[in-house]
Order: C-alpha cells, then structure tokens, then sequence
C-alpha cells in the first residue's frame, strides 16, 4: 500500500482562496511599499554559508538549514570524524550553502557586490519565503514569506519615522488594530553599563527579549545562568517594568542613564524618532518598551516591533537600524535600517478576525455556458472579447448538463452566468444571469462588457 503523502512540519499548502487571501495581504503591502518609493529586488533562495554564519546570533546559527552538497557530500570526511560526531565540524564539510533565515542579510549581501551600481541612499522592499529549523508552533512555521523593506545609505532619523508610518498605513488599511513598540539597541548597551555588566549586552539583551512569553523571574533566572549578579539583576527590574506615558518614560530614561553616553545617545535618538512620528500622526498606539530587545546581534540603533491587538499571536512586524551590518561583507559604515512583515502570522490574524474583502475571492466574474461545438466557439469570442477589457471570464469546457454548470459557478462563487443558445447566436445577444439575486437580462457584446466592467 503506497504511503499516503505528507509535507514537512511547519510548513503548508494553501488552497486558491487562501492564495487569494495572501495576495491580498501581499498587494496591499507592495502598494505602501511603493507610495513610500521603495524598489522591489529578489535574492536566491539558499547562500553560502559564510553569508549567514555568525550574522544572528549563536541561537540564531542553530537555526538555520544547511543544505548538504552536490555528490559525495562525505568525500571530505573521514571516519574518525564520523565516529567524533562533532556536528559543527561535521556540517562545516559537508555543506558549504544553507536556505535564507531572513532577507535582511542576503540584502546586505546584495548591497556590497552591486555598490558600484545602486545610488545612495537605497530603499529596496523584497518578498520572498525564508526558513528557519525551529519547533513548529501556532504562528511560528519553518517556512515562511517575510515582507521587507529597507533604506541604507542614510544615517538620518526620518527613515525610522517614515518605516513606523509606513507601518501604520498598512495596518489601517488592512483594519487590523496593532500597537508598535520602539527602544533603542543604545540604551539597552546603557543599561548594560550603568549595572556593570556591559560585557554581557548580549546575553542580557537575548534574556530580557523573551519576557513577554516567560516572565520576568524566569529572565533572571537566565540572566543569572550567565554569570549576571543578583545585584546587577535587581537594578534592570525597575528598567524592564517602567510605565507611563512616553514622554515620562524618556525623562526617566534620561534621568537612569545620565551617566552613560552611549545610553544618552540611545534616548535622544529615541525621543527625535517618537516625537517624528507623533507629528505626522498615527492610528496605532506607538509605546516605548525598553525590554523590546528583538536578540538578533546586528540592530545598533532603534528596535521596532509590531504586536495584534486582537489576536494572541507573536510579533506581525519587526525590525531597526544595522549600522554595521554591510561591514562584515567588506563595506563598512554603511547605514541601514528596515522592517519585516510577518505575513503568515499576519494572514492568521486576518483569518481568526474574519476581515478580508467579500470580493477576495471572486476569480472569475463571468462564466459561459456550454451548449456545443457552435455555441462554444461563440461564447469563445465574447470570452475573449471581456478578458481583452480586462475581465476575468471562462468558457465551461465540458457540453455537460445544465446543472452540473450551474453548480460550478455557484461553488466557485461566480457572480454572473453568460448563455448563448442558438436563438442568442440567431439575435446577436447574450443571455445574463445574475447569481446573487436570480435575475436576467439579454445585452449585446458591448452593453455585456460594460455591465460586468462596472459591476
């Protein structure tokens, strides 16, 4: 008995609805994307290893594919290897290429060996699928489309002001309620430092990113495994639960970190990009959170996070400056900034709330009926004619009962159904059936365009 086929876990099929639905969340994301002039690129699936390596973190390297190579992909191996079972020396010889693990880095990538051909600065928007070897969970999938943009070339502040209201044109116009979360990689090195373990910005910036799902006792329970001090422990409490309005949290932040410049800076830069954006004005709540920490190790500069207001579901949107991202790639000093949209998380959030169009699933607005050979290649002709007008309409291609092609038109949720018999083809006209209300009407070629053109 043949096995019955599976796909991997994490990853997923998806019907033409919900096709339709993703590129309704995709389309409306490109419009923004280019309101706001931002140039689409793609980049290859996989990358060289060396590309990826080292670029997220070690947590981050555990979870990217590697893809074996072309052949005997052991031919550089020996059996002592084998039998040592040291996996990391093990992959190193065994795969050379690995899938993308976001579209971040193969961008910085990109920027470095086409410098001589882009003008800065450079906004680019990309959307493509990336992978990532994680335990499978609601709203966290093993494959999945990132939608990314990003402007380099600029150290200017108004570029995280215009990703947040980028960011909140897209939401609005999707009609799904969100709250952005700001903070700033600087003060998070500030804090750091007047706690005195700036040596152990990474660990403590990796621990308190994961407060919301675990609590604060169990960050510090982490915090301690890496060597922090209770007392060093205590003095971040107050930090990471700080309330009150932004402006509040500012002037706390300014008084906390008065001893530290590069925390300072972190709230300067942070008070320029929040105050920005509450001049051009925004329809989503925008909060600083100072345990926003997002652990990738390149964001030197502000950190945005988007979270549903509605719908219990990790962050929809991410991102923040990388300064020195290009740097590792030959091309230092070069500025970036970006965000990414989460559109499989954000496509389950638009499921669980019911808030697509009623439209999105109309494929086709017309459908022929099929009586025969002489009916057929006249109805073909009207077909053409609409879909020349840019109407989608199709021809049943079987001469199959009425039913049987009434039926499919009202399984497929076509709205209108075209018959031409032979006294339509003896008349010139076109029999028009509309599915909603029942009612019909017979139009000439011309009046049949432009009904359903205006329908």
């Amino acid at each position: 008995m043949a096995q019955k086929p599976s796909i991997p876990k994490g990853t997923r099929d998806f019907s033409p609805i919900e096709m339709a639905r993703r590129n309704y969340i995709f389309d409306t994301i490109k419009s923004v994307f280019r309101l706001f002039g931002y140039q689409q690129i793609e980049t290859p699936a996989m990358e060289n290893l060396s590309t990826l390596m080292g670029k997220y973190g070690e947590e981050g390297d555990k979870l990217l594919f590697k893809i074996l190579n072309s052949g005997d992909f052991l031919k550089n191996v020996d059996d002592a290897e084998i039998t040592e079972r040291n996996l990391v020396r093990l992959t190193n010889k065994m795969c050379e290429k690995g899938l993308r693990y976001d579209l971040t880095v193969p961008f910085a990538r990109f920027v470095v060996q086409n410098r001589n051909q882009i003008q800065m600065p450079f906004k680019r928007y990309q959307i493509q699928p990336v992978w990532r070897a994680d335990r499978p969970q609601k709203g966290r999938y093993r494959e999945f489309y990132q939608c990314d943009a990003d402007v380099v070339g600029s150290d200017s502040l108004w570029n995280e002001i215009e990703l947040l209201s980028m960011i909140d044109m897209v939401f609005d116009r999707l009609n799904v309620r969100v709250a952005i979360k700001i903070n700033n990689r600087k003060i998070l090195s500030g804090i750091a430092e007047i706690i005195g373990e700036a040596d152990k910005i990474v660990d403590i910036t990796v621990a308190i990113d994961k407060i919301d799902k675990i609590g604060i006792d169990s960050v510090n329970d982490e915090l301690r495994s890496k060597g922090l001090s209770d007392d060093a422990i205590e003095r971040l409490r107050p930090l990471l639960e700080m309330s009150g309005s932004n402006a509040e949290k500012i002037e706390t932040l300014s008084q906390l970190l008065a001893s530290s410049e590069v925390g300072l800076k972190g709230v300067e830069e942070l008070r320029t990009v929040v105050c920005g954006i509450d001049s051009l004005g925004h329809k989503c709540d925008v909060e600083i959170d100072v345990s926003l920490a997002r652990g990738l190790n390149y964001y030197t500069g502000t950190i945005i996070e988007v979270k549903s207001l509605d719908v219990q579901i990790g962050s929809i949107t991410g991102g923040g400056r990388y300064d020195n991202l290009t740097g590792v790639f030959g091309m230092p000093g070069l500025s970036g900034v970006g965000i990414s949209f989460g559109a499989d998380r954000i496509y389950d959030v638009l499921n669980q709330l019911e808030l697509y169009p009623e439209s999105i699933s109309e494929s086709v607005k017309v459908l022929f009926v099929n009586f025969g050979e002489r009916e057929a290649a006249a109805s073909a002709g009207i077909v053409k004619l609409l879909r020349e007008h840019g109407v989608s309409a199709e021809l049943y291609p079987d001469c199959a009962k009425m039913k049987k092609q009434m039926g499919y038109a009202d399984s497929e949720s076509i709205p209108y159904v075209a018959i031409i018999g032979e006294s339509e083809i003896e008349e010139g006209t076109i029999n028009l059936k509309d599915m909603v209300n029942g009612t019909q009407e017979k139009l000439s070629a011309e009046a049949l365009v432009e009904k359903i053109k205006n329908a």
